[in-house]
């Protein structure tokens, strides 16, 4: 059965929190930052705000629930999603519904985390039970490792080479350069990337995210609502999920969208050739070039020739991680999950803070989230299009 569209829905008011290596606030203090901001770029009081989604790994021992005291919200709906790197987009699936059936008129969707000096290793040593029996009793363990394992299969698979990988991190690197918010400042060659230290065989320095604090957050709404509030936006035409996909595969090598971008493109009434630029979760390279096969833009297998015959900066043949994405940028966590809407809202609202796609009318966000020790379980996509 087709999926209901989503009508009118509109996301506006992106906001980042500027990210910092390390810092001494909690979790709470950049949320409540991230919704401070929201308030301020719709010009609306907090009581307005009656729905929130709220995505973090660092929040505990609260959830959604008791953030809303902290923050003095009260709320008509209210969500807590637990999926890393794909709660921006079951995110934004959940608040749109909402919307339209009138749970809520504005709801802010919200991810950040903190970083403390030892946040990641705890939060890595206690992630998942499946990572725990599979992996540690080795001595290995963490997303470096997970990761490592995912880029060699893929490699031997498909022949994909470091070469490869490298050339969309140097076009993220370029495209982060012009974004005043990104960590990395420093330009980026094939030969740094290819010469950095190892970390994880066949992984070196610049194929692993950064660990940072920080958040992202927007507004999801009706047209009207925005309209009426002065505020551009961006027009949602689709979204999907998919959690697990795929779980015969001895190794990940694809995820949820291969099962779901048809009723995507159907829902939004677009294709991949319609596609201005993609904002993808980029933890690591070789989830860029499952996302890149998996949504259609090359046959799975494909994705190192598909490198290969395009560039990727802003102003290139296949714009993509516009912003220079968490490789460039940082990961602050679950906002992670965030940081491509925020800036596909940017780039299709003309908002951009860096360099904008010229003309753009469509942009796809993706997201990948909760890695076990072989593979991510949570996968999602979302289509928007400019006003």
């Amino acid at each position: 059965m087709a999926a209901r569209g989503y009508d009118d829905v509109v996301l506006a008011a992106p906001v980042t929190v500027p990210y910092v290596r390390y810092s001494t606030h909690g979790a709470h203090w950049f949320l409540g930052r991230a919704v401070a901001g929201l308030i301020a770029a719709a010009k609306i009081p907090k009581r307005q705000i009656d729905g929130l989604a709220v995505a973090s790994f660092t929040l505990a021992p609260d959830t959604a629930v008791g953030l809303t005291q902290h923050l003095g919200l009260t709320l008509r709906w209210l969500d807590h999603v637990p999926m890393g790197g794909a709660s921006g987009i079951v995110s934004i699936r959940r608040a749109a519904r909402a919307v339209q059936g009138g749970d809520a008129e504005i709801v802010a969707c919200v991810g950040g985390d903190t970083n403390h000096t030892d946040s990641f290793r705890r939060n890595t040593a206690n992630f998942s039970q499946f990572a725990q029996d599979a992996v540690y009793p080795y001595g290995s363990g963490g997303p470096n490792t997970s990761f490592a394992l995912l880029t060699a299969y893929y490699m031997r698979r498909h022949g994909a080479t470091r070469e490869d990988f490298g050339k969309l991190c140097v076009a993220q690197r370029t495209n982060a350069l012009e974004n005043p918010l990104a960590l990395f400042k420093k330009p980026l060659t094939l030969a740094d990337y290819l010469n950095a230290r190892l970390v994880a065989d066949p992984l070196r320095l610049f194929d692993c995210v950064m660990p940072c604090a920080g958040a992202e957050g927007f507004l999801v709404m009706r047209r009207g609502t925005a309209e009426k509030l002065g505020l551009p936006f961006a027009r949602l035409l689709g979204a999907v999920e998919r959690h697990n996909a795929f779980p015969a595969d001895p190794i990940q090598d694809r995820g949820g969208w291969a099962l779901d971008r048809d009723a995507l493109y159907a829902q939004a009434g677009v294709g991949p050739d319609d596609i201005d630029f993609l904002e993808t979760y980029d933890d690591y390279p070789v989830i860029n070039v499952l996302q890149f096969e998996g949504l259609g833009f090359c046959p799975e297998g494909g994705g190192a020739e598909f490198i290969r015959a395009n560039s990727f900066e802003v102003a290139g043949s296949f714009p993509f991680n516009t912003s220079g994405g968490q490789l460039s940028v940082g990961q602050a966590g679950a906002a992670g999950g965030h940081l491509g809407i925020v800036e596909a809202i940017r780039q299709l609202s003309g908002q951009t803070l860096g360099a904008r796609v010229p003309d753009a009318r469509h942009g796809l966000i993706s997201g990948f989230g909760m890695i076990n020790y072989d593979r991510g379980i949570c996968s999602g996509a979302a289509l928007l299009a400019a006003a």
